[in-house]
């Protein structure tokens, strides 16, 4: 079906701003709001006021353990779309393209790779954005009884970023492909010769 025949195009194309990436970008504020607030929060034990000594829990993580959470889920999500968009580039029956972006593709298999490690990327992206705070395990013979797991969070957090990294280069590589294709010129000669 070429894309006259389609009613509407996939959400992957018509949901991207504002409705999917303007939820990602309101997330990313909101959690730079958080972790802006929690660098300039004191977080001594105990604070001391005056003579008042106060013991309390500023030091606890859970604001930014929330918000490391919330972000890998925002990202998990935007990075599926992309995906999504990438897989829709390879195959000819959604793009009206070459099947895999490449004039010979039965000896070649042209950008099929590409889409599969976007896709595994996703998929680890996927499993990632599980959240770390809600698995508090108490710590120091209960007194801690429970604990962000903050840094589990930041530090998936950290590979789901980088993965997306990936994920938007292998998109932004397909559509300078799907480009040449798409205005009649010819593609890259370095996808003209078989692999294997």
């Amino acid at each position: 079906m070429n894309s006259s025949q389609r009613v509407q195009d996939a959400y992957t194309l018509r949901c991207i701003p504002p409705q999917v990436y303007g939820a990602t970008l309101d997330a990313m504020d909101y959690v730079r709001s958080v972790v802006e607030r929690e660098m300039n929060s004191a977080t001594d034990n105990p604070l001391f006021n005056g003579s008042e000594v106060i013991s309390s829990g500023n030091f606890h993580g859970q604001p930014v353990a929330l918000a490391c959470d919330f972000l890998s889920i925002a990202l998990t999500s935007m990075g599926s779309m992309v995906e999504r968009r990438v897989s829709r580039m390879v195959d000819s029956n959604l793009s009206g393209l070459p099947p895999f972006l490449v004039e010979k593709h039965g000896l070649n298999s042209g950008y099929m790779i590409p889409q599969y490690v976007a896709a595994a990327l996703t998929n680890m992206n996927m499993v990632l954005s599980h959240p770390s705070s809600t698995g508090s395990i108490p710590t120091s013979a209960n007194q801690e009884d429970h604990v962000s797991m903050g840094m589990n969070g930041a530090i998936k957090l950290s590979q789901i970023v980088d993965n997306l990294g990936n994920i938007l280069a292998i998109e932004l590589l397909l559509a300078a492909q799907a480009l040449e294709f798409s205005r009649g010129g010819k593609p890259s000669s370095l996808t003209d010769k078989p692999t294997g």
